[in-house]
């Protein structure tokens, strides 16, 4: 009996621990958001228009490639191209 409760306080416990690894990771994906015309030359996360993926980019500040930014900071982030925006150009 008493290996019972021994076995079910470690899993308990590894189950914890687990879970504890995993959920900051589970938010960060939730805290960022695209933003269009910051990303350097080869550089951005997708697209949209020229081309299909990331790092395919050939132009600094290309306002139809996205970058990941944590939330709320695109519209801030100021380029020699303007500021960044949520939407493509």
């Amino acid at each position: 009996m008493k290996n019972g409760i021994v076995t079910l306080a470690l899993a308990g416990s590894i189950a914890s621990a687990l879970a504890t690894i995993a959920a900051p990771e589970a938010f960060a994906a939730d805290s960022k958001e695209k933003c269009y015309g910051v990303a350097m030359k080869g550089q951005n996360d997708c697209a949209a228009g020229k081309h299909d993926c990331a790092g395919k980019s050939i132009v600094n500040y290309d306002r139809m490639s996205f970058k990941l930014v944590p939330a709320g900071t695109c519209v801030s982030m100021k380029t020699p191209k303007g500021h960044g925006s949520l939407t493509p150009a």
